[in-house]
């Protein structure tokens, strides 16, 4: 059973001006196809694996599986958590009173949202994630594959890999993140919230 790349749920353009339509087509088209691809890769290698009884590569298969089919979930999630960017852009309803339930009020939530995300070291997202008790919690994840918060849903995903941002905001990841809050698509996060 082979991935696909999924469209983009809006045109490339969408996104400006917090999101270049340069930098959407390179993001889709070239880095996430490219997990794509390797996820497809590493189920072939390991099938042709148990078909041969020969697992000396295993740790490494399974490592790309886990690496590219992360960055591919991550992904998937990160284009449909955005819309065309809105100035006052903010949640309503439940999910807006769990916010506040949870970290005091919305601009506390934007505040720490925006500083746990910027100062990942290296590679990574920053997310926003419902657990099983109903609380929501900040969580940055390093590189894909290790998001590792038992029972939880991702709500919200920032990309914070440079190939995420550097076409229009190079090194100035705090400028991305940032313009990144314009463009939450806090209609789909509610949706993912109540269910």
């Amino acid at each position: 059973m082979a991935y696909t790349l999924p469209e983009l749920p809006y045109a490339v353009d969408a996104l400006e001006p917090y999101y270049d339509k340069e930098t959407v087509a390179l993001h889709h088209d070239k880095h996430h196809a490219g997990y794509v691809k390797g996820l497809n890769n590493a189920i072939e290698k390991l099938s042709e694996a148990r078909k041969a009884g020969d697992f000396s590569l295993v740790k490494h298969w399974e490592r790309e599986l886990a690496f590219h089919g992360a960055g591919h979930i991550l992904h998937t999630i990160f284009w449909e958590n955005m819309r065309a960017g809105q100035d006052d852009n903010k949640p309503t309803g439940a999910l807006l009173a769990g916010i506040e339930k949870n970290f005091g009020s919305f601009d506390a939530f934007v505040k720490q949202f925006k500083a746990a995300t910027t100062a990942i070291e290296g590679s990574g997202w920053g997310s926003l994630v419902q657990v099983a008790d109903g609380s929501l919690h900040i969580v940055t994840v390093e590189n894909h594959q290790k998001l590792a918060l038992p029972e939880s849903t991702i709500l919200v995903l920032c990309d914070v890999w440079e190939h995420a941002y550097y076409l229009k905001y190079q090194n100035k990841r705090a400028e991305w993140v940032d313009n990144f809050m314009h463009l939450i698509n806090w209609d789909e996060i509610s949706n993912r919230f109540s269910a």
